[in-house]
């Protein structure tokens, strides 16, 4: 009696294995890079990653539109120095 019972067990669990099997999903390709998508029109600088010349560029006024032409060309731009792609560009929200 036990064999049978642990014998059907191993096979039940042996059936049931397949359909807990995950298929592997690969992640969607990236569309557009970090400092495209944080830089604001007009400033080349991006606040995610040079936050004081960001602001620095801010306070003069100017308009300076070689971030958005590169970032227009290809998404994908990030300029020299910087990863292209921050995981989360804001680890620490500034409400915490």
């Amino acid at each position: 009696m036990g064999l049978r019972a642990f014998s059907t067990a191993v096979v039940l669990a042996l059936v049931a294995t397949p359909a807990t099997a995950q298929q592997q999903v690969a992640p969607p390709p990236q569309t557009m890079s970090t400092y495209c998508a944080t830089i604001r029109p007009g400033n080349p600088f991006s606040p995610v990653y040079d936050f004081q010349a960001f602001n620095a560029f801010r306070s003069t006024g100017n308009w300076d539109s070689r971030g958005s032409d590169a970032c227009t060309r290809n998404p994908l731009y990030s300029p020299p120095g910087t990863s292209p792609f921050l995981p989360n560009p804001y680890p620490n929200p500034s409400w915490f």
